[in-house]
């Protein structure tokens, strides 16, 4: 009796165990993760891997991308170029083995580093929306079917960047949301639509005047949300301004300038906003990185800027937990901000050489931050910089990792890999 007591016992501990570490695990339905961040939740993540150790699968991919794995349950969503035309693939994230693939379109080609595969899919575990460099917006269920379809650039005019659009849709509530921010290629206007998901109708399209001038118009940035009270905003970042929009309407609510403050004509904006805990970090091109406080009208640029600083990136996203914003530059130097007041808490530590454009991962107290060289740096969150491990894999890196059950996606132009095993996920 006590035997089978003392078993009750320890299984009931397993269980909760178990239970514990399944709350924790998540989707990763957008390219910046579940609450749009590029924060993940889980624990017992992976800190050592390479391509003989610690790897579940990989699938052999047919050209490169910047575009991140999207995990959702048992499926994985990749947008991929292969040759001429345009897909979304469909991965069975048990097996590593592609389900399903369709057909997004053609015109893709290369345009300086990237191709037209760049924007990442998004989701909301029942339907998946994907956009090309091309403008081809395509709404498919889980097995494949194609729900609808748009040709943005079709019904718009030409897209105007001149390294090719890349920015991702963001999807919240029963709409997606795209920015067309560019002008080295166009005297068209940038713009900001709200498309209904179910429908792909166009709800609202905004205009998004700005005064800058020459490759600073274009903007390769994904919008963020931002949650005011009881408002929800869309924010904007490109042309040297990031501006808060209604989500009704689509209504410039707000609007802060002085990320050019020398008028530099190449000031194109590729680091996405950022919203964390009621301030808005604005990139621009490495200097300055504008943090802003929420809650402003008409022009915050002076009433509602927290502080600037000389240390931001460029191509990659920033990442904070509220206390610490972590910066990678585009050479592999990081650098770590008091989150409030821009105060350097460390700075100038370098990685390991090579060329960063994969935005840093915050999870499980680690940053994962990935090169082009397929080298993941993971270094200790805090007030200390500490490496913990380098990981290498093959093949050439242009996109952010993604965190799912445990185990994190990481997409070269040769493999998609899959890192780690498995948690399972609580009912």
């Amino acid at each position: 009796m006590r035997q089978r007591l003392l078993l009750a016992s320890m299984m009931v501990l397993i269980c909760l165990i178990v239970s514990l570490h399944a709350v924790n695990a998540e989707n990763w339905p957008q390219w910046r993760g579940p609450m749009l961040n590029g924060i993940s939740n889980e624990k017992d993540l992976p800190v050592k891997w390479s391509m003989t150790e610690n790897l579940a699968w990989k699938l052999v991919m047919p050209d490169r991308s910047a575009s991140t794995p999207i995990v959702w349950g048992e499926q994985i969503f990749l947008n991929v170029a292969d040759g001429k035309d345009l897909y979304l693939w469909c991965v069975d994230r048990q097996a590593g083995g592609l389900l399903w693939k369709r057909r997004l379109g053609g015109e893709n080609h290369m345009q300086r580093k990237q191709n037209m595969s760049s924007p990442s899919p998004v989701t909301d575990g029942e339907e998946v929306w994907v956009i090309t460099g091309a403008g081809i917006l395509k709404c498919f269920d889980f097995k494949g079917n194609e729900l609808w379809a748009r040709a943005i650039q079709k019904d718009y005019g030409r897209f105007g960047l001149n390294h090719g659009y890349s920015s991702s849709p963001l999807l919240y509530g029963d709409s997606i949301f795209l920015q067309v921010v560019h002008g080295t290629k166009t005297d068209q206007p940038s713009y900001l639509l709200r498309i209904d998901k179910q429908t792909g109708k166009t709800i609202w399209r905004l205009d998004r005047p700005a005064n800058a001038k020459g490759e600073s118009r274009d903007s390769y940035a994904t919008p963020a949300l931002l949650k005011d009270g009881d408002t929800v905003q869309i924010v904007v970042l490109g042309a040297d301004c990031v501006t808060g929009h209604d989500l009704a309407t689509g209504k410039e609510l707000w609007r802060g300038n002085g990320l050019n403050p020398t008028n530099n004509g190449v000031f194109h904006a590729v680091a996405s906003p950022m919203v964390y805990d009621g301030v808005i970090y604005a990139p621009a091109r490495v200097k300055p990185l504008t943090a802003f406080r929420a809650g402003g009208e008409a022009d915050i640029t002076n009433t509602h800027r927290l502080w600037t600083s000389d240390h931001g990136p460029h191509v990659t996203t920033p990442v904070t937990d509220g206390r610490y914003l972590y910066v990678v530059g585009d050479n592999g130097v990081m650098w770590c901000l008091n989150a409030k007041t821009g105060e350097e808490i460390y700075g100038r530590q370098r990685l390991k050489s090579g060329t960063y454009s994969s935005s840093p991962v915050l999870a499980d107290g680690k940053l994962y931050i990935s090169n082009e060289d397929g080298l993941t740096t993971v270094v200790k969150a805090g007030p200390k910089f500490e490496i913990l491990a380098e990981n290498q894999l093959e093949g050439f890196c242009l996109s952010t990792p993604a965190i799912s059950d445990g185990q994190i996606f990481i997409r070269t132009a040769q493999n998609l890999y899959c890192v780690g095993r498995r948690v399972t996920r609580g009912e």
